[in-house]
């Protein structure tokens, strides 16, 4: 089959050699020529601009924008006068589901078919495949099975789940048709909002681990600073390194976060290379909202949330005023960071 991809990033890319490895033909722009030219010696066809993109398609003609989301309706509105009744836009990034739905219903005036497609498998998409979360009109997504077929992993990647017998169906190959149009951008939100939640917990549980030879470490003895009750019972000095690689071989908490961070920690054992400021596409804020508005109770997803938050210090204000109340009522001076 033929697709067009807009967008050549890091995802964008791979998900057009994959295409390419598959026997599918690939036609690809981006504001990056150097990303258009690796790709065309790789054996995708190149275009320009947009008109060019198009008219090198047959129809019906299906064109994958994998962008960053504040860019999706410009390019929308700069392709729906190219296209014709029966072609397809796709949209591989994280938008708003919400945007979605406002996007399918604008293009249905024109008879474009909007498939949402939340794509999730990072930089190891190439060699593992990409998990497809897929919202859309059933006949346009049925339509592109061939494609996310060979986007998605092999059917083999992992081991059937017990007790499930009859034909393989698209979720054992790694990709769904969610629902109608927004679909696929709503589970693939509460799939980052799981996400956000499930890496808070592996990075606690670490920093406990780190900060478990704290009865070696001498104290401030003062008013402000509360004592450690068991010094003996903190005089662990872990290597983190050898645990995270322990933790991937028969734990139950064994997972490809864990797997990615034994890696982590063998490229650099004391995570030197990273400040801590954690940042958030919004996807786990559109999680959030979404049990707010429905009522969900979703405590670790939001926690993990407000914790991105915190890491980027905008806790330094509130910090203030806690600190200026305790000031207030009990005369407590702030300690500062060289005498914790």
């Amino acid at each position: 089959m033929q697709l067009a991809m807009v967008g050549l990033g890091r995802m964008g890319a791979n998900i057009v050699r994959r295409l390419m490895a598959g026997g599918h033909e690939c036609v690809v722009t981006d504001v990056d020529a150097d990303a258009v030219n690796d790709l065309v010696n790789e054996g995708a066809t190149g275009a320009n601009d947009l008109a060019a993109l198009v008219e090198q398609l047959d129809a019906p003609r299906r064109i994958w924008l994998m962008v960053p989301v504040h860019f999706v309706d410009s390019l929308i509105d700069e392709l729906t006068p190219l296209l014709e009744p029966g072609d397809v836009i796709i949209d591989g990034g994280n938008s708003l589901y919400r945007l979605a739905i406002d996007r399918a219903d604008r293009l249905a005036e024109h008879g474009v078919h909007y498939v949402d497609v939340g794509t999730s498998g990072g930089v190891y998409g190439l060699e593992r495949g990409f998990c497809l979360m897929v919202g859309g009109e059933a006949d346009a997504v049925a339509e592109m099975g061939p494609l996310f077929d060979t986007i998605s992993p092999a059917i083999d990647s992992v081991p059937r789940t017990a007790n499930r017998a009859g034909d393989v169906v698209p979720a054992e190959h790694g990709w769904l048709h969610c629902g109608p149009a927004g679909a696929g951008h709503f589970v693939k939100m509460v799939h980052n909002g799981i996400e956000y939640a499930m890496m808070a917990a592996i990075a606690e549980g670490l920093g406990i681990l780190e900060a478990a030879d704290a009865g070696t470490e001498t104290r401030q003895a003062d008013a402000e600073t509360a004592p450690l009750d068991d010094p003996r019972a903190y005089q662990y000095d872990f290597d983190l390194a050898a645990i995270s690689e322990l933790w991937r071989r028969g734990s139950v908490i064994n997972s490809w976060l864990i797997d990615l961070t034994a890696n982590a920690y063998a490229e650099d054992p004391e995570l030197s290379q990273f400040a801590g400021r954690v940042s958030d596409s919004g996807m786990g804020r559109w999680t959030v909202k979404a049990a707010v508005d429905t009522g969900v109770p979703a405590h670790t997803i939001t926690a993990s949330l407000f914790e991105r938050f915190a890491s980027r210090e905008n806790f330094d204000y509130s910090g203030k005023a806690l600190s200026a109340m305790r000031m207030q009522f009990g005369g407590h001076r702030e300690t500062s960071v060289e005498e914790a």
